[in-house]
């Protein structure tokens, strides 16, 4: 995945851009922790709360027909939760006071997903690039074509004709 150190930075400028935010945390969306920031706040458990939401929500999401998950806002007595999508394989969840500009949450939200999911993106399909050309290397030949068939003639051989003996034959038939 992404350098956690440039998804960590990510999270720190989004938290000094949105003074209200208390935490934020980038989870790929198999529910491990890429970066976070989320002081008094258990990580791992936020993650694997994060992905089974963003599991209710994606399925939501298409029931209604509203397109591709985008982010889930939860309004406790306390503050916010909102989850954001951060590229194919990642999701940022960020933590917020209950007088925090909703507008502005939205908006950095949307902006530090985008750049997260860029970073994580970026770094998976660099991965892919690494795997396939390791491949390549492993087995630069390319593999060697089968032989064509060659196939026989096929011929009939003759069947004697077929005739039916009895009281009732009436006919006689060739094949």
């Amino acid at each position: 995945m992404a350098s956690e150190a440039e998804i960590l930075d990510e999270l720190r400028r989004l938290r000094a851009r949105v003074p209200q935010l208390t935490g934020a945390l980038a989870a790929g969306v198999d529910g491990l922790v890429l970066a976070q920031d989320t002081p008094g706040v258990e990580p791992e458990r936020v993650a694997a709360l994060t992905v089974t939401a963003l599991g209710v929500a994606v399925r939501m999401s298409d029931a209604t027909g509203q397109g591709d998950f985008r982010e889930l806002i939860v309004r406790g007595v306390y503050g916010y939760v909102a989850t954001y999508a951060a590229g194919r394989g990642a999701v940022l969840t960020v933590l917020a006071q209950d007088r925090v500009h909703v507008g502005r949450l939205l908006l950095e939200g949307r902006r530090a997903g985008a750049r997260i999911g860029e970073l994580v993106d970026a770094e998976a399909a660099a991965a892919a690039e690494a795997i396939a050309v390791a491949e390549e290397q492993a087995d630069p030949a390319p593999p060697a074509k089968a032989p064509p068939k060659t196939t026989t003639a096929r011929t009939r051989t003759p069947r004697a004709p077929r005739t039916t003996t009895g009281t009732n034959a009436r006919t006689t038939t060739e094949s």
